[in-house]
């Protein structure tokens, strides 16, 4: 029981020392080991990346999921890892609506008839939004999650380390400066180096997660390809689905129109209406790099001419700067991840990824 209390008390004397230097450093009254100028941009790059990443997911799920009370519902079956109760969506509810009266006014009738294929289609479009929600849920909203309960979480932990050895470094400088007899300053200056040594050791460990965000944004472009493609199946099956509902009802006698048939009529024949098969397959973004020639060009040993197609910032020494509409050369090289091709300008050489090029003939 003393060890712990004697324990208790050396942690909070630690504690209230660093607070009083953290403040006289903000109140410019202590010296500040200050980072180098790669790490601090690293660190703000991981913090944007970590707010835009938030407000874009905040907004998406705004976007799939309107009404408030089913986001907070949706949001605490999550957390109780219980599955949250199927509700028909606002489309599928009209459809019922619709056929339900159908229903009441006789499938004989032009009025019930036009009500119930009216009710199916709403049906089929809920169906859509149902499919794109679950599709945009587990490839775009969910790597978004997984990053800042993840990926960022490790990383604000070691940040935070850094910021402790960065203190008990600075707090060992200045104990080396107020040492006056020969075994304190011999004292002082060995605990100086060890904790040197620990805050170099761990700004490289922040460094080395930090660099690890171009990846994340790597990833994230292709979580985006996906959510737009779930989008453009969403939206051409609904129009697919209007227009022959359209159709079906243009095909009632014309006593049964409504007041708009006939100026809908006169303007049908100089009004060209696109079709979008909705059974044709969509381009799968993923592919777009193999077709274009990153495939071949990875099974082989030779090079390739690549235009850039949008400014890139290199990470690391290990990476190459690109600047939009310049022409490189670009190779592959064997045990390198598939998002990667070497890339040489010159005398300049370094990993560059592929989702910001466009192979050249």
């Amino acid at each position: 029981m003393d060890f712990n209390v004697k324990r208790l008390a050396a942690d909070a004397g630690t504690f209230l020392s660093r607070a009083v230097q953290f403040t006289e450093e903000k109140l410019g009254q202590a010296e500040k080991t200050e980072l180098d100028a790669h790490l601090e941009n690293l660190l703000i790059r991981a913090e944007n990346t970590k707010q835009w990443t938030e407000r874009i997911m905040k907004q998406t799920e705004v976007l799939l999921q309107p009404n408030p009370n089913l986001r907070l519902e949706e949001f605490v079956y999550e957390k109780l890892e219980k599955k949250a109760p199927t509700r028909m969506n606002n489309h599928e509810l009209l459809g019922q609506s619709m056929i339900e009266a159908g229903n009441e006014f006789g499938p004989g009738t032009a009025y019930g008839n036009a009500l119930l294929k009216c009710g199916e289609t709403e049906k089929q479009i809920g169906g859509a939004e149902r499919e794109l929600i679950h599709s945009s849920a587990i490839n775009f909203l969910t790597p978004f999650r997984n990053f800042l309960e993840g990926d960022f979480k490790t990383i604000l932990k070691e940040r935070k380390l850094l910021q402790v050895k960065r203190l008990d470094l600075d707090a060992a400088k200045t104990r080396l400066k107020k040492a006056r007899m020969t075994d304190a300053r011999a004292a002082a200056e060995q605990e100086l180096r060890m904790t040197q040594s620990e805050f170099d050791r761990q700004a490289e460990i922040t460094r080395l997660l930090l660099e690890g965000v171009s990846s994340t944004h790597a990833h994230h472009l292709r979580c985006l390809n996906d959510f737009v493609e779930a989008q453009t199946t969403y939206y051409a099956q609904c129009y697919q689905y209007t227009v022959d509902l359209q159709k079906q009802l243009g095909s009632f006698p014309s006593s049964f129109s409504n007041n708009n048939q006939s100026s809908m009529t006169a303007g049908a024949s100089s009004i060209s209406v696109p079709t979008i098969p909705v059974s044709a397959s969509l381009p799968d973004p993923r592919n777009c790099a193999a077709a274009g020639g990153f495939h071949e060009l990875r099974g082989s040993s030779g090079s390739r001419k690549a235009r850039v197609l949008y400014d890139y910032d290199a990470a690391s020494s290990s990476e190459l700067s690109l600047l939009a509409d310049e022409v490189i050369t670009v190779s592959s090289v064997p045990d390198m991840d598939t998002d990667w091709l070497m890339g040489e300008r010159g005398s300049q050489k370094g990993k560059v990824p592929i989702t910001y090029l466009e192979l050249l003939n």
